[in-house]
């Protein structure tokens, strides 16, 4: 029996316009009867969900991080698993499932896989799948052109930073994390819900998205060469540690800084400090590969 799918694929994304054509018929191929309706701007993920809610067994979004954040509200107003087809920059969200970046793989785990049930992350009412972010990464999202983005990929991102660092001042911020506060000088935090952030880096060896907690990284170094030793830890694909680097994890996290700051939720631009963070367990269910297993 053919299973039915909403289909929402970015154009704008990475891999987007170029590979409608090829996920709809390998997806085809594969069994399912899809719904494809027109819709170029992912704000409008949610409502379209909502909308095919009684005629579609699953959704499957194509694009990268931000694009599935977009359908986040509507999966959760009608329980609808969620299949992935990495197509944008980073697919840190991808990475962390174990979904690989081949758009035939991709489908084959959606028709094949199992569905799993992941944690999300929230911030001051908005959602996110993998990371939330505010200081020297939300500057080189802002700064980071969609052209670099589609032609470079994450190298963008690496070439953008290398520009930014060099504008970004530290900053204080003081972290009430599960009750228990400090006040510290940062100029990065990244708060995760999942495993990987930025161009796939680590945030924390035993990190999931399964775990039921969130992941604070706070990078502290005052000088560039100071970021040296950080460096291969980071190409070994493993969590970065030391002088320059903290970590907190906690189910409840609160940011207070002395003057507002924007975050960046899954790589958009969407509130700012002061900020409460929470995990909610179990919040979704998402097709994952049979081998997916927690690090």
């Amino acid at each position: 029996m053919s299973q039915r799918a909403l289909l929402l694929i970015n154009p704008k994304s990475r891999r987007g316009y170029n590979a409608r054509q090829q996920a709809m018929q390998q997806l085809q191929h594969l069994g399912f009867e899809l719904l494809e309706p027109h819709s170029e701007n992912p704000k409008q993920y949610s409502e379209l969900i909502r909308q095919y809610r009684q005629q579609v067994d699953m959704v499957i979004v194509g694009g990268g991080d931000g694009s599935v954040n977009a359908s986040v509200e509507g999966l959760l107003d009608t329980d609808l698993p969620l299949g992935i087809l990495p197509l944008g920059t980073a697919n840190n969200l991808a990475r962390t499932l174990g979904i690989p970046q081949s758009l035939p793989e991709a489908c084959k785990i959606i028709a094949s896989g199992q569905v799993h049930q992941i944690d999300l992350g929230w911030v001051n009412g908005q959602y996110f799948f993998n990371i939330a972010s505010l200081g020297l990464s939300a500057e080189v999202n802002r700064r980071v052109s969609k052209k670099l983005k589609r032609h470079w990929g994450v190298l963008a991102y690496i070439v953008t930073a290398l520009q930014v660092i060099w504008t970004v001042r530290p900053f204080w911020v003081d972290v009430l994390s599960d009750g228990q506060s400090i006040e510290f000088k940062t100029l990065q935090i990244t708060v995760a819900n999942g495993r990987y952030y930025g161009s796939g880096l680590v945030i924390a060896d035993d990190a999931t998205i399964d775990d039921q907690r969130l992941d604070l990284h706070s990078l502290e170094i005052q000088h560039w060469w100071e970021m040296l030793p950080l460096i291969p830890p980071a190409l070994l694909g493993k969590s970065v540690k030391g002088k320059g680097v903290r970590n907190i994890s906690g189910k409840d996290i609160e940011l207070h800084t002395r003057k507002p700051y924007p975050i960046n939720t899954d790589g958009e631009r969407t509130t700012e400090t002061p900020a409460r963070f929470r995990v909610i367990p179990k919040a979704l269910s998402v097709i994952v590969p049979s081998s997916f297993q927690r690090y």
